[in-house]
């Protein structure tokens, strides 16, 4: 018997979920994460969940991992010095950049560029030259550049080193020939080639891209390696290691310390995966997900069951080239400290947090400013009787202290303060499902609402009042499920390459030909992890623009649609996202910017977590005691109830509190929540 862990570390807990793969049969727990040194957290989660479950460490098999060490790296500034080589005349090529700051329309005023990850002292300039097609023009001086990276070491700063050269997205020859060299002078330390990271065009994107992999690389090379070997010391030699991608597949150990910058929204993919898993089997296609955990807020739409992909990745004012699903992240959490400035007297909320430590006041581990907790302890949503997770107790005398603070500060009532800030928060994440849903072209009252995380159901009800998206769901094990989507995923890696050609100039043979030899590319790092063909599945894209655009838009293909309607199949499609979201199409001049093949390992992952009471339906027996909570300025009777006992098609009536191990769902007064066939929780207006 074999098990397999999921495992997601978040900026105030870390989640795991352990599957019995004979049987789906799943463990859950939770555990305060270690900023520090999250791999700590990870190895005393791991340490609980098998004491809990009874179960010999040495029988889990496989490990799959949401991480923020990448992420972090490039927020905090933290990663390694990156020397960079560039083609003669294009050593300013991460200063020049592109002629946006953030923050709007005023933003330039106060916008403070960061320093550049490679720095221009690191930088050095090599003699070569290849043309648009690829060409030759001027050979490599590898003399030269052997003595320019001889200089370059001397400094003993260089950590890590970046090849990008001009056209190598053609042709990466001449990077390849430059790598070597360096390898001789360098010895071990990362090198980093912009034809194997991202061979694309535009320079300074493929530039910036490939850089940031070199930033992060050493970092997350080392994580990936200790937390390997202690994984191994705990569970055993046999035990494999993999990384959530951004783009919501996984990479193996080997291939996230090789190409981290496809890890920088790690965390975030594995929510979308377990909502889009259990919705699809509550008949659910068209969802918008909210995943509210201590720190932040991830939001995202899925649409026909699939995730929205977006082709770059953005991280503070950074933004790469890598595929990652399309979640918006706000600074707002269950940890988000509420504040009055001085100057306004207007109550903030976020986006600092008082994360894992010192916590929320309520948590009594030494925090004692308002959090976005701490109001819901006071208006009763998370009751301070009831052990948080069954483990964890929550002081109200604590929380109430804490937000008391504000209300002095704003000279109102205790209660009013704490709604106050609740309604703050819940406005702050409407914005953001606005902004994957209304500035995308959609209506979000076409939509499901999915709320999870450890803070999201407390939350969820009062986001589909705001957003008119009905039903809410709260899915089974909703503290832990991106620990699900961890477990439940599959091993994904792609190739890409710039085709810049007008589709009427191409026949459908010739682009198929052409995306097949992208699968045998991209099915290499497969065969570096011993994945055969044969267990491999292929997807394949093309982003089109309109010939003289800037924009483009990625769809989806199949080799059986090129085949049986031809490039057809990509134009008329282009034509009808291109209307939803301006208003118009051309219906001609269509130009394919990019292909890729998108491989898989093909997977029956499964779990089944056993949260739906399949006997006889009996409120009674579920309540655990009588509480009461604060809405819209009135006190509300409620009873608690144990989710655990709810069997399906029981029908839980507003003011009610569910709680289970990892979360508390909110139902309000005015509706009604009712358990699928699934063990999901549906909420609607009674």
């Amino acid at each position: 018997m074999t098990y397999r862990l999921g495992v997601d570390v978040g900026g105030t807990f870390t989640d795991l979920l352990l599957v019995d793969e004979s049987n789906g049969e799943t463990f859950m727990a939770k555990v305060p994460s270690t900023p520090e040194d999250s791999s700590i957290g990870v190895l005393n989660g791991i340490e609980r969940i098998c004491s809990e479950s009874s179960i010999d460490p040495k029988q889990v098999a496989k490990v799959m991992h949401g991480t923020t060490v990448a992420t972090n790296a490039v927020l905090t500034r933290k990663g390694a010095k990156v020397g960079l080589v560039t083609t003669k005349g294009y050593r300013q090529v991460l200063q020049v950049a592109r002629s946006f700051c953030p923050g709007g329309l005023g933003g330039w005023v106060s916008y403070v560029k960061a320093p550049l990850m490679a720095p221009l002292e690191l930088t050095i300039e090599v003699d070569e030259r290849l043309d648009a097609a690829g060409n030759v023009v001027k050979p490599l001086d590898g003399a030269t550049l052997t003595t320019d990276l001889e200089k370059l070491k001397s400094t003993g700063e260089v950590e890590a080193l970046t090849i990008c050269l001009l056209n190598s997205y053609v042709n990466g020859k001449h990077e390849v020939e430059a790598a070597e060299i360096a390898r001789s002078v360098f010895g071990d330390i990362p090198i980093s080639i912009s034809s194997e990271v991202v061979p694309e065009m535009q320079e300074y994107e493929r530039t910036e891209t490939t850089v940031v992999n070199s930033y992060v690389r050493p970092q997350v090379s080392k994580y990936v390696a200790n937390l390997q070997g202690s994984l191994e010391d705990r569970l055993g030699d046999d035990v494999a290691l993999a990384i959530l991608r951004s783009d919501g597949g996984l990479a193996s150990a080997r291939a996230a310390g090789e190409s981290p910058v496809n890890l920088l929204l790690s965390g975030p993919a594995g929510g979308v995966a377990g909502a889009i898993y259990f919705c699809q089997r509550g008949g659910f296609d068209d969802i918008l997900t909210f995943d509210m955990g201590g720190t932040s807020t991830d939001v995202a739409l899925i649409q026909n069951g699939q995730a929205r992909v977006r082709r770059e990745t953005r991280v503070g004012d950074t933004t790469v080239r890598a595929p990652s699903v399309d979640v918006r992240t706000i600074g707002a959490g269950g940890g988000s400290i509420a504040f009055v400035p001085e100057l306004t007297k207007a109550l903030r909320v976020g986006p600092d947090s008082a994360g894992a430590e010192p916590g929320p006041a309520a948590y009594m581990k030494g925090g004692e400013v308002p959090t976005v907790c701490d109001a819901n302890v006071v208006l009763g949503y998370l009751p301070s009787d009831v052990k948080l997770g069954g483990a964890m107790t929550i002081n109200r005398d604590a929380a109430v202290k804490a937000v008391q603070t504000v209300a002095d500060a704003m000279g109102i009532e205790l209660m009013e303060a704490a709604e106050g800030i609740i309604k703050i928060v819940n406005e702050s994440m409407l914005g953001a499902l606005r902004l994957v849903s209304v500035e995308q072209g959609y209506d979000p009252r076409d939509f499901a609402l999915v709320g999870f995380g450890g803070a999201g159901p407390l939350h969820a009800n009062a986001l589909g009042i705001l957003s008119g998206a009905w039903p809410v769901i709260v899915p089974p094990g909703p503290g832990v499920l991106c620990a699900y989507g961890d477990a439940t995923t599959q091993v994904q890696d792609e190739a890409s390459q710039t085709y810049k050609t007008r589709v009427d100039a191409i026949t459908a043979d010739e682009f198929i030909a052409a995306l097949e030899e992208l699968r045998a590319r991209a099915g290499e790092s497969f065969e570096a992890d011993g994945i055969p063909v044969s267990d491999q599945e292929v997807t394949y894209q093309a982003d089109i623009r309109y010939a003289g655009q800037a924009f483009q838009l990625s769809l989806n293909v199949t080799k059986e649609e090129l085949e049986s309607k031809g490039l057809a199949v990509l134009t008329d499609e282009f034509d009808r996202q291109h209307e939803q979201l301006f208003t118009f199409a051309h219906g001609k001049d269509h130009e394919i910017v990019m292909i890729r093949a998108i491989v898989k390992a093909k997977s029956s992952l499964t779990a089944e977590l056993k949260e739906v009471h399949e006997g006889e339906t009996d409120l009674d027996a579920a309540r655990i005691h009588d509480t009461k909570f604060y809405y819209e300025q009135e006190w509300h009777e409620a009873p608690i109830l144990d989710r655990g006992k709810l069997g399906v098609g029981a029908v839980v009536t507003g003011p009610a509190i569910v709680q289970e191990m990892d979360s508390t769902t909110l139902v309000l007064p005015g509706h009604k929540a009712t358990v699928d066939k699934v063990g999901n929780l549906l909420i609607n207006p009674a």
